[in-house]
């Protein structure tokens, strides 16, 4: 079966050494597709749960394998450590195993649009995102990820897909939904200060292409509720795509045209 080939691909999130972890579903993807450039845009492992709990599956090995194989065999490979990661940001400016460390990163679309790339966290003081832990609270979170766990083993008896009961809960909650949207406002100001067409980001687990404020917004999700990751083609067409048990694109934006809707 041929590979996938995109210009572009962005994951963040994926948490690494956490149970909640989707390892398979993005190992699934990484051996699926090639790319020119592979843009890890923070929170790859996640060195908190790492501390409190050693949680170590060969599927979380392999999925930096095949990040190393890709890196070592032409792919240009970016990593942009996130918060759970924050370690390797004493490496910005360097590059160990092909693999290039920055703090932030722009990226200039096929169509000459100019992107930011960031992690995110640094506009949790900026907004009201920091709350949401508060809000939700860690607990009640690993509750949730619980639920969700048992949910879907429950589908996968009755031959049922992933489908994410953890995103679809935090999504109902109204403080929740505030706080995200101050987070998506704060990384337009920053793209907007930064003199850039768009900011493409992670941190907040909350996958979507928009524009505001005629700045585009991309999210590219994770790998712990959502399994979902961004991808450019050759064409200049930046897809939000979900990975499970089955593949979906979600939303899709023509840059050359500006126009922007849910895929087909």
């Amino acid at each position: 079966m041929a590979k996938q080939f995109y210009s572009c691909i962005w994951i963040s999130d994926v948490h690494l050494g956490y149970k909640d972890c989707k390892a398979d579903f993005l190992l699934d993807f990484l051996t699926n597709t090639e790319c020119d450039v592979l843009y890890l845009v923070g929170d790859i492992i996640d060195l908190w749960s790492m501390k409190r709990q050693f949680y170590w599956l060969p599927s979380h090995y392999q999925v930096l394998e095949c990040i190393r194989n890709k890196a070592n065999s032409g792919t240009r490979v970016i990593y942009i450590p996130g918060n759970h990661d924050e370690t390797f940001r004493a490496y910005v400016g360097e590059a160990f195993m092909n693999v290039e460390v920055h703090k932030s990163f722009i990226h200039t679309a096929k169509t000459g649009k100019r992107f930011l790339l960031v992690h995110g966290d640094d506009f949790d003081s900026a907004t009201r995102y920091s709350k949401l832990i508060s809000i939700i609270g860690d607990n009640a979170y690993d509750f949730l990820l619980f639920l969700n766990r048992w949910h879907n083993r429950v589908r996968r008896l009755f031959g049922s897909h992933y489908w994410s009961l953890a995103s679809w809960i935090k999504n109902r909650i109204h403080k929740a939904r505030q706080a995200i949207a101050a987070f998506e406002n704060a990384a337009v100001h920053e793209a907007k200060k930064q003199g850039v067409d768009g900011i493409i980001c992670g941190h907040i687990h909350q996958p979507d292409i928009k524009k505001i404020d005629g700045i585009l917004y991309c999210n590219d999700g994770d790998w712990i509720e959502n399994c979902t990751v961004l991808v450019e083609d050759e064409a200049g067409r930046i897809e939000l795509l979900h990975w499970s048990d089955i593949q979906t694109s979600l939303k899709v934006v023509d840059l050359s045209h500006q126009q922007q809707g849910k895929a087909a």
